[in-house]
């Protein structure tokens, strides 16, 4: 299980949110078989998305995270609830890229940057709250900034990172949120600066052994920060047979009957977890009733 810590200045100006993402990038890469540069950009686009699932409202709430910059990874996308549980996937799981002119992984050169960073936002309306925003870089914690800054107008510093072993396990991945709330001055901000430019980089702090609490503590230096909660999260796949059963039902008596006559068995895989569900044509006859 990662660990989420929420934080917040004394005086209510900045907030904090801070995530060992580690065994949540290391079961995306069991489940998925994700080659190195993959599972670095899908583990920092998941642990953003849980990091925005724990700032919901409701219980019920969920935040999608979609990026597509036109490279060779395809889509990514990454799924959180409000309590921060996050799952993802990716449209091409393998991908093979020299390392960047920094000798890193190179994430921006596998998403690209010719596209858009999408959010979506399920919060009980009647039709969910969407933004979008175009690429900055592709290396998803710029995106995520650059999100706040454009459609919620928010100052935010996002800070992301996943580091992968030589065997393609995951290392160390994590991430940081921090947003200016209003009553915050200039002096806020210029202490804040200090704070984050002194940050070493996020995968650097984890692997250290740098807990979220630290880490908060760290970037609202001078603050006098209280930790407002702390909350285990995971990589959970909310998927059922229910859920298959009604998204079968949505494709219509047809398309049905043709699935039934067409194959002996049916069977339907979860992007998010591979787990199949089989239908036999006794099962199908049942939903064309339904239907």
């Amino acid at each position: 299980m990662g660990k989420l810590v929420r934080s917040i200045a004394r005086d209510g100006a900045v907030m904090c949110c801070a995530l060992d993402a580690t065994d949540i990038a290391g079961a995306a890469e069991q489940i998925h078989k994700t080659s190195a540069v993959i599972t670095a950009g899908l583990g920092r686009l998941m642990t953003a998305a849980a990091m925005m699932g724990a700032m919901l409202k409701g219980r019920d709430d969920s935040v999608t995270l979609r990026v597509n910059g036109g490279g060779p990874s395809g889509s990514l996308i990454a799924v959180s609830d409000a309590s921060g549980n996050v799952r993802g996937y990716a449209e091409n799981a393998v991908v093979e890229l020299p390392l960047n002119s920094r000798g890193k992984l190179d994430v921006g050169g596998a998403v690209g940057k010719d596209g858009f960073l999408s959010v979506i936002k399920d919060i009980g309306l009647k039709e969910p709250y969407i933004g979008q925003v175009p690429l900055v870089s592709g290396e998803i914690a710029e995106d995520v900034t650059s999100y706040y800054a454009v459609s919620e107008q928010i100052p935010t510093v996002c800070g992301l990172g996943v580091l992968v072993n030589p065997n393609l396990t995951v290392k160390a991945a994590g991430g940081y949120l921090v947003q200016l709330l209003p009553g915050a001055d200039d002096g806020t901000v210029e202490r804040l600066e200090q704070n984050i430019n002194a940050l070493p980089p996020v995968s650097q702090m984890i692997q250290s052994g740098m807990s979220p609490e630290q880490i908060c503590l760290a970037a609202l230096e001078g603050f006098s920060p209280e930790i407002l909660d702390e909350t285990n999260v995971g990589y959970v796949c909310n998927c059922s047979r229910e859920r298959v059963e009604r998204a079968l039902l949505s494709l219509g008596r047809e398309e049905l009957r043709a699935m039934r006559d067409e194959e002996e068995q049916t069977e339907v895989g979860c992007q998010f977890c591979n787990k199949k569900y089989r239908f036999g044509k006794e099962d199908l006859t049942g939903l064309i009733e339904r239907a």
